[in-house]
């Protein structure tokens, strides 16, 4: 029998975006990504939470540390991203489209080698209280 068990932990972040494609025109910016493409960028207020699923260690009893978990978020991706513009203040949204799609994924790509290959991941990212996104699907 597989004991898994599926561990949470919530966090926030405040930061800016533009959504734009270089290679489109203004008017198709405007036209595909609307109020979003607004060149003096926007907010978001982002609820991140992420689920790290496992075996509860037989000595300890803990899937993973959730303070150690929470240690990873806050340097990994709080630190990077809170109060942010995520177009011009970070590599990683320097040439790729800072959706809440794409914020997702690469939450997911720098977490995922600081945990355990047995830990699996998933990453919920609330953009507002009624749009978000799951990654993995």
């Amino acid at each position: 029998m597989c004991n898994k068990v599926a561990l949470f932990r919530k966090e926030h972040f405040n930061a800016a975006h533009r959504l734009h494609n270089s290679l489109w025109s203004d008017e198709k910016n405007k036209e595909v990504f609307g109020l979003c493409n607004n060149k003096n960028y926007h907010g978001h207020n982002y609820e991140l939470v992420v689920k790290v699923t496992g075996v509860p260690d037989a000595e300890t009893g803990y899937v993973i540390d959730i303070k150690i978990l929470s240690e990873l978020i806050e340097e990994i991706v709080i630190k990077k991203f809170d109060h942010k513009n995520l177009n011009l203040d970070t590599a990683e949204f320097a040439t790729l489209n800072p959706t809440a799609e794409n914020i997702a994924i690469v939450i997911y790509n720098l977490l995922r080698p600081k945990l355990d290959k047995d830990l699996e991941l998933k990453i919920k990212l609330y953009e507002t209280e009624r749009n978000f996104v799951e990654y993995p699907a």
